[in-house]
């Protein structure tokens, strides 16, 4: 697919739109669906880059959401947290301009495929923006909630069309490095749930273990109700995370 704009929607997320024919056979309504996006490195051509995809070796590769689908267009948007040029992921997002190609494997499946909560729990960093919002944005309009956003500064808040009964609260994290504690300690002091509860939560891992923990372990959510899920690890790039991932779930 190609790209055909791209802008800072925040200081620290930038919004690439990237079209090609065959996302007119895509679904609607997938925003939040997860996919493998395929770089090119700064210096390649739009041919080598096909040749490699066809016949390897594999590019640079790494997971994002589709923020919003546009069937009919045959467009997507997609967000990267900037991070400069540290990993290949924000580094062509920085450099890509319109007719730039890059690689699509998937979708996955969106992370909630049917609501029916009394009460919906979310919470997001900034790499988790993307599938939160689209979450939210797929509610029921009477839904009610709470969702907590840890974002870097707060110019990185963003509008989102969360139904009016989910209370939005965006929380300061000036340090990506440090580890998210806001989100824990907000959720750990809600009162008891009552009804039936779904969740979608999803950011860094240490994060994610400590609210699997309070959501699922102590709180009783159904494990088909949470949808729970690390992205990234401090200290790790994504392919060490995905073994870590792996290990844990193995055992």
């Amino acid at each position: 697919m190609s790209v055909t704009a791209k802008t800072w929607i925040t200081p620290n997320m930038i919004r690439v739109t990237c079209a090609a024919d065959w996302i007119k056979t895509l679904e609607a309504g997938i925003e939040g669906a997860h996919f493998k996006l395929f770089m090119p490195k700064a210096d390649q051509t739009a041919n080598d880059f096909q040749r490699q995809l066809e016949e390897g070796p594999r590019p640079d590769v790494r997971t994002y959401t589709i923020r919003f689908i546009r069937v009919d267009a045959g467009e997507i948007d997609i967000d990267f947290v900037d991070h400069g040029d540290s990993g290949p992921a924000s580094a062509w997002a920085r450099r890509c301009e319109p007719g730039d190609v890059v690689g699509f494997g998937g979708p996955g499946p969106v992370k909630i495929k049917e609501f029916h909560a009394d009460t919906y729990v979310v919470a997001a960093d900034m790499s988790a923006i993307p599938v939160a919002a689209a979450t939210l944005e797929a509610m029921p309009r009477d839904a009610k909630g709470t969702a907590f956003f840890e974002i870097t500064s707060q110019d990185d808040r963003q509008e989102i069309d969360a139904p009016e009964g989910i209370d939005l609260n965006w929380l300061i994290h000036p340090d990506p490095s440090a580890p998210l504690t806001q989100s824990i300690d907000r959720i750990g002091a809600m009162p008891a749930f009552h009804g039936t509860v779904q969740t979608c939560i999803a950011g860094e891992s240490g994060m994610i273990k400590a609210l699997r923990e309070e959501i699922v372990n102590r709180r009783g959510v159904p494990k088909g109700d949470a949808y729970i899920s690390g992205y990234w690890k401090i200290g790790l790039i994504e392919d060490e995370h995905q073994q870590v991932k792996r290990a844990e779930a193995a055992g």
